[in-house]
């Protein structure tokens, strides 16, 4: 066992270290691979353990939150396990209702309208006290891979889950939100504070429960020019980035590496070389993909990699 250099909490030693390797720039024997929603309703068995209750209701269940964690890796040699959660447990610890309609996504009945709709919101303080249920996940499903790969925390980007709370949903546009930009920058500023505020402790905290890596989504930053993005989402990003680490300092607790920007691009072995990346999907597994493809994508990757290496 291990002890996490903060006393109280110990787990099963780490067999498979190549993806933390690789996301500290280090030489690894083949190019590791995760997949982007590898929990996800492409698995029968996922389908199944999710069929009883709403999503948010799982999200808030350690154990179903450990279950389809691992899952994925039952079926494929995958070299890391990202808890089961959702981006958006941060703006419901805010005090946001969002619930998740089947065929439509997530939706918020009163989303952020107004600059006096800031006021609604709860202190960013209260947050990670309100998200005890993904530590105790993260705690669980770490001693429940008993070393096997590293597990991955995660959260979004205050942009990111600024364009859901304002837009009210999911959109193509993100018109309303980036309205708020253009004619609201100081009060945009504000609620990007306030998440920013929230997700260091948050983070901080999914370490401390036994996250071994921390994966910051900024999903829509491809609505933003170089210009909205450089003033609105890169500073922020930047913000949780060094707060985080600081705070890990603070607890006592060992530094993880932080893929800063979680765009993820599907990057060709041979362009790239088999070093210092982590290899991912696209935007991820779409429901209707065969599982066994997503075992042919993960062998291929491992295979093709270590050969590029000896070569």
């Amino acid at each position: 066992m291990e002890a996490d250099g903060f006393g109280h909490q110990s787990f099963p030693e780490l067999k498979n270290d190549t993806f933390l390797r690789a996301a500290w720039g280090e030489e690894t024997d083949y190019t590791p691979v995760w997949c982007m929603r590898q929990a996800g309703r492409y698995l029968p068995e996922f389908r199944e353990t999710r069929a009883a209750q709403d999503f948010f209701s799982t999200c808030r269940s350690p154990e179903a939150c450990c279950e389809l964690t691992l899952q994925p890796l039952r079926r494929f040699p995958l070299d890391a396990a990202i808890i089961f959660s959702d981006i958006l447990v941060v703006p419901q610890a805010l005090g946001l209702e969002v619930t998740m309609v089947p065929g439509k996504g997530p939706s918020f009945p009163e989303p952020l309208r107004e600059e006096r709709d800031l006021e609604r919101l709860r202190d960013p303080a209260v947050v990670a006290s309100e998200l005890g249920y993904v530590f105790q996940a993260i705690t669980l499903t770490r001693q429940r891979l008993a070393g096997r790969v590293p597990l991955i925390g995660f959260a979004g980007a205050p942009w990111t889950l600024m364009t859901y709370m304002v837009e009210g949903g999911s959109s193509s546009t993100m018109a309303q939100a980036k309205r708020w930009l253009y004619q609201r920058p100081q009060a945009s500023h504000q609620l990007l504070h306030i998440l920013t505020d929230a997700l260091v402790p948050y983070l901080v905290g999914q370490v401390a429960a036994g996250a071994q890596a921390l994966q910051l989504f900024e999903s829509h930053a491809g609505h933003l020019g170089p210009q909205l993005f450089n003033k609105f989402a890169l500073p922020y990003i930047c913000d949780v980035a060094k707060r985080v680490k600081a705070g890990l300092r603070e607890a006592g607790l060992a530094q993880v590496p932080m893929e800063e920007i979680g765009r993820l691009v599907q990057q060709m072995l041979d362009d790239f070389g088999p070093q210092r990346y982590i290899a991912n999907l696209g935007h991820g597994l779409y429901p209707d993909m065969d599982p066994e493809h997503v075992g042919a994508f993960v062998d291929a990757v491992h295979r093709h990699s270590r050969l590029l290496r000896q070569n």
